[in-house]
């Protein structure tokens, strides 16, 4: 296995990266106008007036020297944010699962018979396999916003890659070689090889099924209460330093084959998880593909939790053919994910297609040799029948699994998931009302938190900066003194006029910050990077290591390289508060800045406010899938993954048990009263726009003697004001998320808040040595080796 080292090479796939522009850095004032304005609607006058002063200050003091050591930073980086994120994300010490890690739960097969778990199965891999192919040999089109290429990097991190974790913080590593996939099924390991040296695929859909039958029939025959007893994966949920010490423990023992299986899973094209349960929920299965389901037996755990590992991507199907991803999140974003899980499904029905028509269309632009024509010989070096992997399990390792599952059941109970698949209407009624889909659904999570509550809390949205070289996403901050001005003017005793005049300019509002982010002209992540040079420096400083917490980071190098691909975490920003404070109160750190004590605008209650997140939203998705989600990111919030549909809204709510059900009521109960006030002003414009006939002066004397005199003239407008006053709809928010025609695009992708960072500077990684391509006689003995781990299973028939 080998630590990521080298860039993609070019060709169709990365044809444009050299030509992609490079984050900009943002000017500091207009950062901290901006800093200033999303806080505004989130502080009292006493409070923003502290925060005002803490800028000013910033910007007279630390700020310009700040400024200038980031810019001379970047000097030679692809992006002035990538080591600082990337540090972040892979110094988070809590579990992955349930924090980091979010989900796709993909639409059903169209065709109904082909809803089983092995068929359903077979053929997402078959997909999958062609999307590794066309990367591999750079034929995947390049992802475009109006004709402009985004970056494609993330897409050469997808496969072959796992998160270790290390004593000194997590490090991905990657086999860009790697050919072979792993199997889980009540919680035990199989594997088997489906590639050869050239990417092509060797074993076609119904080979691979055959795999997956003996796979499943293998498993059954270990009780799944004896099989959750040495169910590994569950290790993968652990704290990062405690599943650092247990993979010393899987690997230090002589003789032991526990390190050759670790290195099977590792470096696996991703993970297959094959479930025994059928969901019956929207809700229920989107827990089974976030963090899979708790059920303890008899005192033993046998619910699917055991069966995945969070460190890698992974494929989940379950017995009735429901499919979802689940994926770790340090080196890509839900953008490139999500284009992974499209072309998945759509590669499936093009598939099937073909098998009716054979002049259907593909999605690649070329194919694999067909497997069952080729010579085996011409496989290579392959193993194509499924090995199970035995794992000597030690008392020591024993007792791990019991308590890291007692530990995952505790974090699964703690959590709650509620769905709306909302099919009152999507975005093609939003546009035609002339509202941004995005900005009108995020105007619905406003109005639906404050009809609640009655408060205004911190929201976060990531917009999506792929536009640039190595772009990630830069923070949307949806709160807004003109969406303050809307909820509390929509939940008032206001004219229906007054109140879609309020929800168009908090939506217009949205999109120009979410333009602006696009852009990559946020506050957030500048501000970051600007504290994580402050850190930097105080650390040289002190003539310690780069990491005021102990761990070190590749970015003390300067070396882009060697970095590793990470983001800011959930929970950062707290932690490094509590940090922040705790150096000014006590004076600690010797540092010029300041007389040792951090920038005040890092120690003011505002950069502890707006990196809370309370509302942690993101919309991604599109018609292959049914639903996108992932956990909180605060103990008092709520997670919230969108999907914005032609005709109709699905969404996905998580919380710490924060009456999750009841704010979901709420939210569909908004959507239908906004469209019933649309309505009502919609009918106002219609009757206030008149014909001809109509434009004859009313007061114009007339013949009395006219039979048509006759009768009260009726206006139509009374009418609707009685409907207005009769009607029994209820009052409770909306908006939305995406954007209108031109900015469809900018809705944000990925889930990482800036909320996140502040914890994960308290265990700033270290990017372990580069390591130099293994020499052809290692790699020959390790595959020789390699041809021997597991247990060889003999095939079935199917």
């Amino acid at each position: 296995m080998e630590t990521i080292l080298e860039k993609p090479k070019g060709g169709i796939t990365f044809a444009s990266q050299d030509s992609l522009p490079k984050l900009p850095i943002p000017e500091l004032d207009q950062t901290c106008k901006k800093y200033l304005a999303a806080l505004k609607p989130l502080q009292g006058p006493r409070e923003h007036g502290e925060t005002t002063i803490a800028v000013q200050d910033f910007l007279k003091k630390d700020g310009p020297e700040l400024q200038k050591k980031l810019q001379e930073y970047a000097v030679g980086k692809t992006s002035y944010i990538e080591q600082f994120w990337y540090d972040s994300y892979l110094n988070f010490d809590n579990p992955v699962v349930l924090n980091l890690n979010p989900f796709f739960l993909l639409e059903d097969d169209p065709t109904p018979a082909r809803n089983n778990q092995v068929t359903r199965a077979a053929s997402l891999v078959v997909s999958a396999l062609e999307f590794v192919r066309a990367v591999r040999r750079e034929e995947l089109p390049p992802d475009t916003i109006k004709g402009v290429s985004l970056d494609m990097y993330q897409y050469s991190r997808l496969f072959g890659t796992a998160r270790v974790p290390t004593e000194n913080g997590c490090q991905i590593e990657q086999d860009p070689d790697s050919k072979h996939i792993v199997v889980l099924c009540h919680g035990q390991f199989y594997w088997f090889d489906v590639l050869d040296d050239n990417s092509d695929l060797i074993m076609s859909e119904r080979d691979i099924s055959i795999n997956l039958q003996t796979i499943i029939d293998d498993a059954a025959q270990t009780p799944i209460q004896e099989a959750a007893k040495g169910a590994l994966g569950i290790l993968s949920t652990e704290n990062r330093k405690i599943w650092s010490g247990l993979r010393d423990v899987l690997t230090k023992e002589e003789g032991s084959n526990n390190a050759d299986c670790l290195g099977i899973v590792d470096s696996a094209l991703f993970m297959l998880c094959l479930d025994y349960t059928e969901p019956s929920t929207a809700a229920a299965l989107c827990q089974n593909m976030l963090c899979g389901t708790n059920d303890v037996v008899k005192g033993v755990q046998i619910g699917t939790c055991i069966n995945r590992w969070y460190d890698k991507l992974q494929i989940i199907v379950c017995k009735n053919g429901s499919a979802g991803i689940n994926f770790e999140h340090t080196g890509v974003d839900g953008h490139t994910v999500l284009r992974f899980a499209s072309d998945l499904y759509t590669d499936t029905i093009l598939r099937f297609a073909r098998t009716i028509n054979g002049k259907a269309p593909s999605l690649w632009k070329t194919a694999s040799p067909d497997p069952s024509k080729r010579d085996p010989e011409s496989f290579g070096d392959v193993n194509t029948h499924p090995h199970k992997l035995e794992w000597d399990m030690s008392p020591e390792l024993n007792i791990a699994v019991r308590f890291a599952e007692t530990r995952l059941a505790d974090l699964i109970s703690q959590n709650e998931f509620e769905c709306l698949d909302f099919a009152g209407y999507g975005k093609n009624y939003i546009t035609s009302a002339g509202f941004s889909p995005d900005a009108f659904v995020q105007m619905a999570f406003q109005a639906a938190y404050y009809g609640l509550y009655g408060r205004i809390e911190c929201t976060y949205e990531p917009a999506m900066t792929k536009a640039f070289l190595r772009g990630r996403t830069e923070a949307v901050r949806t709160v807004s003194e003109e969406s303050v001005n809307f909820v509390q003017t929509f939940w008032a005793d206001n004219p229906a006029e007054a109140k879609v005049e309020a929800l168009r300019k908090a939506c217009q509002q949205h999109v120009n910050v979410t333009k602006e982010c696009s852009k990559g002209r946020g506050c957030d992540r500048h501000l970051y990077a600007l504290f994580c040079v402050w850190q930097r420096y105080l650390d040289e400083e002190n003539d310690r290591s780069p990491s005021s917490m102990g761990y070190s980071s590749s970015l003390e190098n300067g070396s882009e390289q060697g970095s590793v691909v990470g983001s800011p975490t959930k929970e950062s920003v707290t932690s490094m508060n509590d940090d922040a404070r705790t150096r000014q109160r006590g004076d600690s750190t010797t540092s010029r800045y300041q007389e040792h004590t951090v920038p005040p605008i890092f120690a003011d209650n505002g950069w502890d406010k707006l990196n809370n997140t309370i509302l942690s939203t993101s919309n991604c998705g599109n018609p292959s899938l049914r639903q996108f989600g992932f956990g909180p990111t605060s103990g008092g919030g709520f997670g919230i993954g969108y999907i914005i549909k032609d005709e109709g809204i699905n969404i996905c709510v998580s919380s710490k048990h924060r009456q999750t059900k009841r704010f979901v009521d709420t939210l569909e109960s908004y959507l239908l009263e906004i469209r019933r006030v649309l309505r009502i002003t919609n009918r106002k414009s219609t009757t206030s726009r008149q014909t001809r006939a109509r434009e004859i002066d009313p007061d114009k004397p007339r013949a009395s003697h006219r039979v048509k005199t006759r009768g009260r003239m009726i206006t139509g407008t009374e009418s609707l004001r009685s409907l207005a006053r009769s009607s029994t709809g209820t009052r409770s928010p909306t908006e939305e998320s995406l954007m209108m025609s031109e900015d469809d695009e900018l809705g944000g992708y990925g889930f990482f808040d800036a909320g996140m960072l502040l914890q994960a500077l308290k265990a700033r990684g270290q990017v372990l040595e580069q390591q130099g391509e293994a020499k052809a006689s290692e790699r020959a003995a390790a595959n020789a080796r390699r041809r021997e781990i597991g247990k060889k299973l003999r095939l079935v028939e199917y």
